[in-house]
């Protein structure tokens, strides 16, 4: 598990690099969202990467960061090193977003495109560390990432109203989000209130669904999903296995059409652009499956390219809630 403070300790580490991100209630329902796409970079990702780069020693910096990442967390890396003076390389999947290549590159990464889904970026990337002797920076198996993501529930614990047992809603693709956010809200002190915590992932890439309810992902049949930030294999004992395991209350699994509803209806809604990893929290609440109130919406980016959008949002019925 990871101890509380070391959410303190990342909130005050970050707090001069990022956003302190809004949280608005939509007028239609009891519903609290968190627009992690204003954040700097377009993502979460920054304060988990972010943390993680300050916490190294100066050697461990100087010597090269190496991550794998569809491209959230090799901006937030990038980014990273850019504030500290560290040079960084990330391993992409071939098929990644060019918005997102372009924009890591803008920062300051190297990017070296892999054959083949995330799965293999990770291997590339750790393969390459070790070889090369430079520092990995996974996206999700580290506790200062870990951390670092949680900062994201340290803001909504503090302008939440009080005194209600919200259920938190989660995109989750390797657990990190998740585990940070799980870390703060079920460490709090006041026994009349019990957070409910949930993760969301597509049909398409049901890794950690499947580790949570089987115990294993070995079985898990990958489909091509529009929320890449989501889609791979959790790496072999990460850390953020056992930790969702036991902070979450729930898993549910979403379609590529609720999720394109998801996006729509954010548009249509509230006039923000979100990514598909995003709207998975979206989906899952327009199509039923969390009829819980109230809610915490977590918008983890808004990183899509605004063609795509364009195409998506013309797509399909956002509908309402239930």
């Amino acid at each position: 598990m990871i101890p509380l403070e070391w959410l303190s300790e990342a909130r005050q580490r970050i707090r001069d690099y990022i956003r302190h991100t809004p949280l608005t209630k939509d007028p239609n329902a009891e519903i609290y969202i968190k627009w992690e796409n204003l954040q700097v970079t377009g993502s979460f990702k920054i304060r988990g990467a972010l943390n993680k780069v300050l916490s190294l020693q100066p050697w461990e910096r100087e010597r090269g960061l190496v991550a794998a990442s569809a491209g959230n967390h090799g901006a937030g890396l990038a980014l990273a090193g850019q504030i500290t003076g560290a040079p960084v390389m990330v391993f992409v999947p071939e098929d990644a977003s060019p918005l997102k290549i372009e924009r890591m590159r803008s920062i300051g990464a190297e990017v070296s495109l892999v054959p083949g889904g995330y799965g293999d970026a990770e291997k590339a990337g750790v393969a390459y560390a070790r070889s090369h002797n430079v520092t990995w920076v996974s996206p999700y198996n580290d506790g200062q990432v870990i951390a670092g993501q949680g900062t994201v529930a340290l803001e909504v614990l503090n302008d939440l109203p009080p005194g209600e047992n919200y259920t938190w809603v989660v995109p989750c693709g390797g657990g990190g989000l998740i585990s940070g956010i799980g870390t703060a809200i079920k460490s709090q002190k006041n026994d009349d209130v019990r957070h409910w915590l949930v993760g969301v992932q597509s049909e398409a890439s049901p890794f950690m669904h499947a580790l949570y309810y089987e115990g294993t992902q070995s079985n898990v049949t990958e489909l091509v999903s529009l929320a890449d930030g989501l889609s791979g294999p959790v790496e072999h004992n990460s850390l953020t296995i056992p930790i969702t395991r036991s902070l979450a209350d729930q898993f549910v699994l979403v379609s590529e059409e609720e999720i394109i509803a998801g996006i729509r209806y954010v548009w249509e809604g509230f006039n923000e652009i979100i990514e598909p990893s995003s709207a998975v929290v979206f989906a899952a609440v327009l199509s039923g499956k969390i009829p819980d109130r109230p809610l915490v919406l977590i918008v983890s980016g808004g990183n899509i390219p605004p063609h795509i959008h364009q195409k998506l949002i013309g797509k399909g019925s956002s509908r309402g809630y239930n």
